[in-house]
């Protein structure tokens, strides 16, 4: 199978070779497709897409297959399902029935490395806590864990956890002991709590710049704290929406090369623009921009509804960065955080997980997408 098209990153005419699920040469030359090719998009926090929530039980194996497919649409080739703060048994459950359907089915299996959960070792105040439910919050527990962990049959590759628990640096200890990414998130957390999860082993922010107090003090304080660690990899939420464009310029300059985007879309995420009721943020608006929020306060969002390529889309038309450098966020960073063979992106060898998309007035339409080299998705 041969593709052509214009490289994403160098604006050249390509023709790329596909066999046995890799991307087996990748030529120079001259065409007249007007579409770019570039690497699978790889989200780590995928709540819920188009109707479907990972988050809402009981749930089947079909919406697994489902919420995966659909993805494939927005170019998605790899993500985590995110599981957020519920009870132990919920969160019991819905790791199950994901793990199950990964064994069962060779190509979910393949678009889901792994999940995160996002939770409930969270802080209990309100603001950092989020939509979170106060009422599940609770210290890390690692027979807990082990216990969600052994239902996933070892599938729970991130945590999003709050070190200002006193039981947070040996949990975090035994969770990188065993290969679990452990990410700061919703944390209400001293500087020196941030530090000493670093030192233990945490290596991710979880959406920085959100989930945090309305106010906080001019310093210190813990978003700066996360930004100035060398070693933490920082996630935004680039929707036009979660962050404004000063904090995302920031950012991407003080982490360089460990800033990542990720959509935290939830499952009104794809949905036509409306009013809605749901089981988190009680009654919501999608506004026709894509923008999520409380019914009563138009100032307070519900969630993300905006996919990856929207993110890429807005980083480039605010002019904080280039659209290869915006898809490398959303592809092959996150690829190699995470250590998935995709991280070498659009090469010779490398896994044929590959995005066609046409770039119009400053938006990505995707046209086809690949996963281990079969097309899962046309438009049309």
């Amino acid at each position: 199978m041969t593709i052509k098209g214009v490289h994403f990153a160098t604006g050249k005419s390509i023709s790329v070779t596909i066999d046995e699920g890799k991307i087996s040469n990748i030529s120079g030359e001259n065409n007249d497709s007007p579409y770019y090719i570039a690497p699978g998009l790889v989200d780590l926090q995928i709540n819920g897409y188009h109707g479907y929530d990972f988050n809402t039980l009981p749930f089947t194996e079909d919406l697994v297959t489902q919420i995966t497919e659909a993805l494939w649409k927005e170019g998605v080739t790899s993500f985590y399902p995110t599981i957020i703060t519920n009870s132990d048994d919920t969160i019991e459950k819905a790791v199950k029935t994901i793990a199950s359907v990964c064994e069962k089915n060779d190509i979910i299996g393949k678009c889901i490395p792994g999940i995160h959960i996002e939770g409930p070792f969270i802080s209990p105040e309100d603001g950092p806590r989020g939509a979170h439910g106060k009422e599940f919050v609770k210290a890390p527990d690692w027979e807990l864990f082990q216990r969600w962990q052994e239902a996933a049959n070892g599938r729970i590759k991130i945590i999003t956890l709050s070190p200002e628990w006193p039981e947070s640096v040996e949990f975090i200890e035994k969770c990188v002991g065993s290969g679990v990414v452990v990410s700061i998130g919703h944390t209400a957390a001293t500087p020196e709590q941030i530090r000493e999860a670093v030192a233990a082993g945490a290596k991710m922010s979880t959406h920085l710049g959100n989930g945090a107090h309305l106010m906080l003090p001019r310093h210190p304080n813990y978003i700066w704290e996360q930004l100035a660690q060398d070693d933490l990899w920082t996630c935004l939420i680039s929707d036009g929406f979660h962050l404004p464009e000063s904090f995302l310029k920031v950012a991407m300059k003080v982490k360089g090369q460990r800033s990542m985007l990720v959509s935290d879309a939830v499952y009104l995420s794809g949905l036509a623009p409306g009013h809605y009721d749901t089981h988190i943020g009680g009654q919501v608006v999608l506004t026709p921009e894509g923008k999520l929020h409380t019914k009563d306060n138009p100032k307070i969002l519900a969630g993300s509804a905006q996919m990856l390529k929207e993110g890429i889309s807005h980083l480039y038309k605010s002019g904080l960065t280039s659209l290869s450098e915006a898809w490398e966020m959303a592809s092959i960073r996150p690829s190699a955080f995470t250590g998935l063979p995709t991280l070498e992106g659009l090469r010779k060898n490398a896994p044929a997980d590959l995005v066609v998309f046409q770039w119009n007035e400053n938006r990505v339409k995707v046209v086809q997408t690949y996963k281990a080299g079969k097309l899962v998705y046309s438009v049309g």
